[in-house]
């Protein structure tokens, strides 16, 4: 599990260098974060690392590969819009509505196993490698039983996401277009 996590975070760390030297530094001398900006073009390209980091994790575990399911995906992004519009992190949408009650409402047909959410301005690969590192946020994603995935985003104009991901079973999958440049499985 340790080689797992230290994978995410040395990808994490990868993904969050820059070639500009122009590197700014707050008052206690840390580098200052920069706002990782999500362009509408990279949605399947991060859905889709998504997915074969969460397999990869699942794979070395000896677990089966999820899917992703457009239901869950739907009910993910509804939930992430509506935290930036609640500007909190929590499970219940802005109707007091559950996860359970979102993914009903978006037509997902199989369980509901459980949801991991995020406020962040960290990348996919940095959210999820805060999300192994917890407990219960991991078990959502090693659920043995699980088989669908949904996962989506919101990102503010000033750069904060609002990360979300559904874990089901039983609910079948589907395959968005992946981008030319993406080798699936990487």
């Amino acid at each position: 599990m340790r080689h797992i996590i230290l994978a995410l975070c040395s990808a994490a760390a990868l993904a969050a260098c820059s070639s500009s030297p122009n590197v700014q530094y707050g008052p206690d001398g840390q580098a200052l974060a920069r706002v990782y900006r999500i362009d509408p073009s990279q949605e399947a390209e991060i859905t889709y690392r998504m997915l074969d980091s969460i397999n990869s994790v699942r794979q070395s575990r000896g677990m089966s590969a999820l899917q992703l399911n457009s239901s869950l995906t739907a009910a993910a992004a509804t939930h992430s819009r509506d935290m930036s519009v609640q500007n909190r992190p929590w499970h219940f949408g802005s109707d007091g509505s559950s996860p359970l009650v979102r993914v009903n409402r978006a037509g997902y047909t199989g369980t509901l196993l459980g949801e991991d959410i995020s406020e962040t301005y960290q990348t996919e690969i940095q959210t999820l490698a805060d999300w192994m590192g917890q407990v219960g946020t991991r078990d959502v994603l090693t659920n043995p039983q699980a088989t669908d995935l949904g996962f989506a985003w919101f990102q503010e104009p000033a750069g904060k996401i609002w990360w979300t991901i559904l874990v089901g079973s039983g609910g079948g999958g589907y395959t968005p277009a992946q981008p030319a440049n993406y080798a699936y499985n990487q």
